[in-house]
């Protein structure tokens, strides 16, 4: 791969230089013959078999995955993905409305536990990942957590018909219980489904073969474009029929798309390549860890070729190369003197030195990881402060009046839009200026998306601000105000939303590959979970003494611009963070994805 050009300046550059400083290699098995009619990366067909390229994988497999269309058949489809997300963003994007119509619950309440929702529906992927890298693989992750979310919708859709199912022995408690408990068994079978089917769509390219490894880098874009496609049937549908039919129906809905994507993913089972399972990530991660500190009064060999290592790649296809940073875990790889035969040796005492990578590699990514945090915990406000200011204006527009979540419509279409011409247009023109293969870098993309966040808030709170202002004098303001917003941030998903899913697959270890993508889900949940945090303490810290305090029922009575205020600051700060972790990233495979 080519340098960049040295013309380049500033921090994009400064990151580039940085990351090419020392970076690890992935040692192959001598490539087979280039025309080999098998995928070269191990992945096998439904019998077990080497998998054939012309007849399994690539985007013939990724169609039943993700699309609501089969292209290759021309037949009308229900993918998981994109069935999966319908019924999710039906729920999220309308959930505070619910909470606060139907429940009863105030403002600030709604508001955390649907952070609170999404913050543990984007933790339990940890779940799904475990399961999938260490028992099941991805497929059988699949299938089972399906089952547990049609459970979760069919028990929420119940709820919903509560009321009209109990009559004049309604009671609001029974309700709340049966809605929450749908509500977490949604959360925990998102969590087999969100890490299991990114990577397994990703597993369908293999990245041996110079043209897939190219496709696969546009299939993160297309995987969270047919995501959007859901979310944006769920942001005017469904949100329109929960609000003038019912939630009953409201729900009922993607109940039903949720069983049609579990057939059709059902029956895509031929076409797809599979990976063996490795065995469990968090073991190997652990023994490294244990065997570091059982051997901490060890001294580090000024040779590395003297730590262990087998002779021959493992898992089968690879094993990693050395490195210098993180030296401490290197201790997990010395042969002690008195070990004798080095088979003989405890794991949990005695590491490979491709395992001790493995946990490099892990930690490498953590300080990027966190910068990610506070960007979703900004996009967190689509689905909670958003539609609260959202309510408090104007909704009429010509004769027609639109839900406050519906406005999410403008963070979707901002995503299509920006993912073809991300895809068609920035990248080659980008390419031919820095040399990359993908052309701007991972951690690039990921700062752009940064910084949109933060322009973002910017814009958001100067229309609180506006708003106001307005209120004060009896003059309402439109609801369509809110729309450059949406579109701000939806663009902001395109390069970082997207760049997360891309950045912890390609850098996790091979047989980590749903763990990372597990990973990249994680900071949603952080970001949610901080968002919560957030507005409990402006909760606490600004009604005391019997004021109205910054978020009240009644927005006019508050200050929801300073909370925007402070969440833009946050963001800068992050962003300088995010430079600093970039300048000092190591990437961590030979194909320069990061740098």
């Amino acid at each position: 791969m080519d340098a960049p050009p040295t013309s380049l300046k500033g921090p994009e550059a400064q990151i580039m230089d940085a990351q090419d400083e020392e970076r690890p290699l992935i040692h192959h098995l001598p490539p087979q013959d280039e025309s080999s009619e098998f995928s070269r990366d191990g992945t096998v067909d439904i019998n077990n078999q080497p998998a054939l390229k012309q007849s399994t994988g690539n985007w013939r497999a990724c169609f039943f995955i993700l699309e609501f269309t089969n292209r290759v058949f021309n037949n009308p489809y229900l993918g998981v993905e994109f069935s999966e997300c319908v019924a999710f963003f039906g729920i999220a994007k309308n959930l505070v409305t619910y909470l606060t119509g139907a429940l009863h619950e105030s403002n600030v309440d709604a508001a955390t536990t649907v952070s609170t929702w999404i913050g543990s529906s984007f933790f339990t992927p940890l779940i799904g990942a475990f399961f999938a890298d260490t028992f099941w693989g991805r497929y059988w992750t699949v299938l089972i957590f399906l089952s547990v979310y049609v459970t979760g919708m069919l028990t929420l859709t119940v709820s919903a018909f509560l009321p009209l199912l109990m009559g004049s022995s309604y009671d609001r408690g029974v309700h709340r219980v049966t809605a929450y408990l749908g509500l977490y068994l949604v959360a925990l079978g998102n969590g087999g489904i969100k890490p299991c089917v990114a990577a397994l769509g990703a597993d369908q390219f293999d990245a041996t073969d110079p043209v897939e490894r190219v496709t696969k880098g546009s299939f993160f874009n297309w995987y969270y474009w047919s995501v959007n496609i859901g979310s944006l049937l769920s942001a005017t549908v469904l949100v329109w029929v929960q609000d003038n039919i019912g939630w009953g129906v409201g729900l009922a809905i993607p109940t039903v798309f949720m069983m049609s994507g579990l057939s059709v993913f059902v029956a895509g089972r031929k076409v797809y390549r599979y990976q063996k399972v490795g065995g469990s990530p968090l073991t190997r991660v652990s023994q490294v860890v244990v065997a570091a500190l059982r051997n901490y009064h060890l001294m580090l060999p000024e040779d590395c070729s003297a730590l262990h290592e087998v002779p021959s790649p493992t898992e089968g296809n690879c094993k990693i190369q050395h490195t210098n940073q993180f030296r401490f875990f290197d201790k997990a790889a010395i042969v002690a003197p008195y070990s004798g035969d080095k088979g003989a040796m405890s794991p949990w005492r005695l590491c490979t030195v491709s395992q001790v990578e493995e946990l490099k590699m892990l930690l490498r990514m953590f300080p990027v990881w966190a910068s990610m945090v506070l960007f979703f915990a900004v996009t967190a406000q689509m689905s909670s402060t958003f539609i609260e200011q959202g309510a408090a204006m104007d909704n009429r527009v010509g004769p027609f009046t639109v839900p406050p979540a519906s406005l999410t419509t403008f963070d979707i279409i901002s995503v299509m839009v920006c993912i073809p011409i991300y895809d068609a247009v920035l990248v080659p023109l980008a390419r031919r200026a820095t040399g990359k293969e993908r052309g701007l870098s991972q951690l690039q993309r990921l700062g752009v998306g940064l910084a949109l966040s933060v322009v973002g808030m910017v814009y958001v709170a100067l229309l609180e601000a506006r708003r106001l202002a307005l209120a004060r004098t009896g003059t309402p303001m439109s609801i369509m105000w809110q729309a450059p917003a949406f579109a701000v941030l939806g663009a902001g998903e395109v390069f970082t939303a997207i760049g997360i899913l891309e950045f912890f697959y390609d850098q996790s270890p091979g047989g980590m590959k749903s763990l990372g993508t597990a990973l990249a889900q994680l900071p949603v949940a952080a970001g949610n979970y901080l968002n919560s945090v957030v507005l409990g303490a402006i909760a606490a810290l600004t009604a005391r003494g019997g004021k109205p305090g910054w978020i009240p029922d009644d927005l006019n009575e508050g200050h929801l611009d300073y909370f925007f205020w402070l969440m833009a600051a946050l963001g800068v700060v992050n962003l300088l963070h995010f430079v600093y972790c970039s300048m000092r990233y190591r990437g961590s495979n030979n194909n320069n994805t990061a740098s």
